[in-house]
């Protein structure tokens, strides 16, 4: 047997596996190679720990859902009346995600526009898929519904697409807005679109947003838009968005408001002139017979009061007109009656 050794390089194992005979790792040895070594990791503490979790803790806004429910009916109405097609509008769901992880899952391409909230002094977006974009602007354009999807050729955004992008965006942002009036009246204004998710961070990566995503189909057509509220814009109407039915504080519905307006305006009521009052015992009042006279502290032409079910409501002379006893008011309606008639 000879004394000399080829000398030749042996590959590195981690500590804590082994290379078997056939020159394979063993489980331990990837594992290590790879970052998982089997050893429990120290558990984040503090602050850390709470902004790199991947629970979210929230509270479920249920009015939020009902506003998002009434844009599906007012947005349905107004993309037909913008492409004159068949539209179906649907709320696909109203979730809760960070705002690094959900522009991280935004399927580039795609148009972001950054809307501002002028009530709140705050920001949110609103993303559309390049599906629904190409749908709009083919609808928009005259093209023929029912025709196969476009391919992306990943070349950027035209001018005229994003213009017409635009248009839907803004309908669709008024609608929210007059969805979100009969909780707190607000004015959604699109300041720019963006395609680059770098350049519309409105917020930090871990701030909890609310996200509701609606899904447009046009003959064939369509695809999905989404619209995300940082829960710090939200925060001006939380308690409200946290009513569970629209009976309670902020929850009136200004149809049903007008039309009881409507038709109490057109409720019959009586009213009463008093011409004067006097006061006397109960058995003067027993012995009145016809023909009797009550003095009262009156002047013929002394103003009297008008009454409507007890309510003083002002003041007015007596007279006649066409031939019937009439009274004409002196003074306006009162606001504060029994104040002002006392």
């Amino acid at each position: 047997m000879s004394d000399d050794f080829e000398e030749f390089d042996l590959p590195d194992v981690p500590m804590g596996g082994a290379m078997l005979g056939d020159g394979t790792f063993d489980q331990a040895a990837i594992d290590a190679m790879f970052g998982d070594s089997g050893v429990p990791q120290e558990a984040k503490k503090g602050l850390r720990a709470v902004l790199e979790s991947r629970v979210i803790a929230h509270e479920r806004l249920p009015m939020l859902e009902v506003v998002c429910d009434r844009v599906v009916r007012a947005f349905s109405s107004s993309m037909r009346n913008l492409t004159s097609d068949a539209i179906e509008v649907s709320l696909e769901e109203v979730t809760s995600t960070r705002f690094g992880e959900f522009v991280g899952r935004v399927a580039l391409p795609a148009m972001i526009g950054v809307f501002h909230i002028q009530e709140w002094e705050n920001y949110g977006l609103v993303t559309v898929e390049s599906g629904l974009i190409y749908a709009v602007v083919d609808a928009l354009l005259g093209g023929r519904g029912g025709s196969a999807p476009v391919l992306i050729d990943g070349r950027a955004f035209t001018t005229i697409e994003t213009k017409l992008v635009s248009r839907m965006l803004d309908l669709a942002l008024s609608d929210f807005s007059e969805a979100f009036a009969p909780i707190e009246p607000i004015t959604m204004g699109l300041e720019r679109i963006e395609t680059n998710p770098r350049f519309a961070a409105i917020a930090g990566n871990s701030n909890i947003c609310a996200v509701a995503t609606f899904r447009v189909d046009m003959d064939g057509r369509g695809g999905k838009f989404s619209m995300l509220l940082p829960y710090a814009t939200l925060e001006p109407v939380r308690e409200k968005l946290l009513q569970r039915f629209m009976g309670e504080k902020s929850g009136r519905d200004h149809i049903w408001e007008e039309h009881m307006v409507s038709e109490i305006s057109k409720t019959d009521i009586s009213l009463d002139v008093v011409l004067g009052e006097a006061a006397m015992s109960l058995d003067k009042l027993r012995s009145l017979a016809v023909g009797d006279v009550v003095n009262l502290a009156q002047s013929p032409d002394a103003p009297l009061e008008l009454r409507c079910g007890g309510v003083p409501l002002g003041r007015a002379q007596i007279g006649q007109r066409s031939g019937k006893m009439a009274v004409r008011l002196i003074t306006g309606i009162s606001r504060n009656p029994y104040q002002e008639c006392a």
